[in-house]
């Protein structure tokens, strides 16, 4: 059977389009190398608890914000959202004092201005970036904030719930920073629950609808004739054909599928092989002894050693499951850092004694992430985005094969919302054809 659309990965950015492309009376076939669909999504048990690979919060679901309009579409919005703390849904902690960042724009603005009150009009000026048009991808976050902000503390604050990508002070374009932190002040929210609910969710509607997501099923080699894609050959032995392909994995790994083509040129290979990534992550998955740990409906950012933007810099974010029982007590708790040496130490400036409240602890690593989602290194955001390559490293979701389109946070953002955006591009490319 042919389809009319064939998606390679099914990490969010690739279920999102199947979802969406199912919507609109397409046939979508979803080839899944791993046993199991979602990507950086994923959820693993053990020991009959379930715990998260990549996702801790998502930012903006609330009407008229950010996400809202595509989580509808996808039907996410009916999952159980549970709303973080508005007085303050990240406490960033450096330099011995700790600081809130709240809900709400005006509220996140008089919040740190209690703190940094000679900064008030500086802070204004950074919500009014955050909500206007989006800034050119060649500016630059770190020199755009020092040229706003003239309290290096405060930069720190602002900057310091970017665990959720990567600080570079030479590189890191402001628009990638904005997104990573304009949809959280809006509204924030953690699942009751693991992330493997939104995969189950888009992955029933998607076979609901008649589409296929077939897993252990991994692409070995796209085929081109007179240079368009007609057919994914895989390692089971069967051979899958499409009028349109989309590919949500690495950019790299999806033009060394093509062995022989008329329309990718040699040049073009070498600086999709050449793309540098962002760093991987280390995530200690603590299982708590019961009634030891109040639950917290935050997140906690801690550094120790230097400026949030030093890589080395000791850093740690600290992320609650949400009791089941919506009980006080939390009973899983996640430690994430960049940095493989143990985090404890670290977690413990602001959870004294936690050590002595965990009765499980798992890890996954960056080479944990490279095994769920093929990415080179474990990058946990994908492409290393430049400001001083804009067009080399933001990606768009056209390709110089007019049936092959790509798609996830590899391509112009990362991040649930900059996949969430990524999608909706990709999607309509092959809507408006």
């Amino acid at each position: 059977m042919k389809h009319d659309v064939i998606v390679i990965g099914s990490g969010f950015g690739g279920l999102a389009c199947a979802h969406l492309l199912s919507q609109a009376g397409r046939s979508v076939l979803v080839l899944e190398q791993h046993w199991q669909p979602g990507g950086c999504l994923q959820s693993y048990q053990r020991h009959g608890n379930s715990f998260d690979t990549g996702l801790h919060y998502v930012g903006g679901l609330d009407e008229g914000q950010s996400l809202h309009d595509i989580f509808q579409r996808l039907g996410l919005l009916r999952l159980p959202w549970h709303r973080l703390d508005a007085q303050g849904f990240d406490l960033i902690t450096l330099q011995g004092r700790t600081f809130r960042l709240a809900e709400g724009f005006d509220h996140f603005v008089d919040t740190l201005a209690a703190d940094f009150p000679h900064e008030r009009q500086a802070l204004q000026r950074y919500v009014e970036m955050l909500q206007g048009a989006d800034p050119e991808p060649s500016v630059n976050a770190w020199q755009w904030l020092n040229e706003n902000f003239s309290d290096p503390l405060l930069i720190d604050v602002v900057s310091g719930s970017c665990l959720k990508t990567e600080l570079r002070r030479e590189s890191l374009p402001l628009l990638a920073f904005a997104h990573s932190q304009k949809s959280y002040i809006q509204s924030s929210y953690r699942l009751q629950g693991d992330s493997g609910l939104l995969v189950r969710s888009l992955t029933d509607d998607i076979r609901r609808m008649g589409g296929e997501v077939v897993c252990r099923t991994k692409v070995v080699e796209l085929t081109e004739h007179n240079g368009i894609l007609h057919a994914a050959r895989c390692n089971n032995g069967e051979t899958y054909e499409a009028d349109c392909f989309i590919s949500d994995i690495h950019p790299a790994q999806t033009f060394a599928l093509i062995l022989e083509s008329k329309a990718l040129k040699p040049i073009f290979r070498r600086r999709m092989s050449m793309l540098e990534n962002t760093y991987g992550m280390y995530t200690h998955s603590l299982v708590l002894k019961p009634h030891t740990l109040p639950y917290f409906n935050h997140n906690k950012y801690v550094y120790q050693g230097g400026s949030v933007w030093d890589e080395a810099t000791q850093k740690v974010m600290l992320s609650c499951r949400v009791p089941a029982d919506a009980g006080d007590y939390a009973t899983l708790l996640d430690v994430l850092t960049p940095q493989a040496a143990d985090p404890m130490p670290l977690a413990e400036t602001v959870i004294p004694g936690l050590r002595s409240m965990v009765s499980e602890t798992y890890v996954s690593s960056p080479h944990t992430w490279q095994h769920f989602t093929g990415t080179p290194g474990g990058s946990a955001y994908g492409v290393r985005k430049d400001c001083r390559q804009p067009l080399q490293t933001m990606l768009s979701p056209r390709t110089p094969i007019s049936n092959l389109l790509l798609t996830g946070q590899n391509v112009m953002l990362h991040g649930l919302e900059g996949v969430a955006m990524t999608a909706w591009q990709t999607v309509q490319l092959i809507l408006n054809n």
